[in-house]
């Protein structure tokens, strides 16, 4: 499956594949606004993202985008090269999590917070899936860890968990939501992700034997 991603260019079959891509990015922003409207708390760069927006009052998509484009620029030592979906990652995850944020209500009672961390869990690793399984570059934060192994040798696991502890604690420091949800997020979004990628990695089409 793993072979199976690498990028393919946008010229092959963009009709099917770049609306996937779009969908999949709208999505993964509508799943970010859920998990923030629970207040029950976020992922490692979304407590980063919160902690930002907390200090700038500047909105929570502006900040995802901002910092995706400092993370792109992160890029060029590692030799990375962008793609359509590294680009379009940065522009409309940020405006769909706007967007949702102004029409999500935000609720007081713990089963609709609970529901809210729930659904936005499991739709975040359906939205990856669907934008990563597009095959049209990878967002600037996986770039940045795939590039970093890239280029070094080490193990991807070790390089995702440092940049994702690393990522925490200065979200924590700048006051990012950390709670349970941090947590339940850690557990569980690699096996969604996985579980979800078979259903909708486009695969090229082969000639009839």
């Amino acid at each position: 499956m793993l072979a199976a991603l690498t990028q393919v260019p946008v010229t092959v079959s963009p009709l099917r594949r770049v609306p996937q891509l779009l969908a999949g990015l709208w999505l993964y922003g509508a799943s970010m606004a859920l998990q923030i409207r629970a207040t029950l708390g976020l992922d490692p760069w979304d407590v980063l993202h919160d902690g930002l927006t907390k200090i700038t009052g500047l909105s929570f998509g502006t900040i995802t985008a901002l910092v995706g484009a400092v993370v792109l620029l992160c890029w060029i030592p590692l030799r990375q090269r962008p793609g359509v979906g590294t680009v379009s990652n940065v522009i409309v995850i940020g405006v769909a999590v706007d967007v949702t944020l102004a029409i999500l209500p935000s609720p007081s009672e713990m089963l609709p917070r609970i529901l809210f961390l729930t659904g936005g869990i499991v739709l975040n690793g359906l939205a990856a899936a669907v934008y990563i399984g597009a095959r049209l570059g990878p967002g600037p934060r996986d770039g940045l860890t795939t590039g970093f192994c890239a280029r070094t040798g080490t193990s991807l696991r070790l390089v995702r968990t440092v940049v994702e502890v690393t990522v925490l604690a200065l979200g924590w420091l700048l006051g990012g939501t950390i709670g349970v949800g941090t947590v339940l997020y850690a557990v569980t979004i690699g096996p969604l992700t996985q579980a979800f990628l078979p259903l909708v990695t486009w695969v090229s089409e082969r000639p009839a034997s």
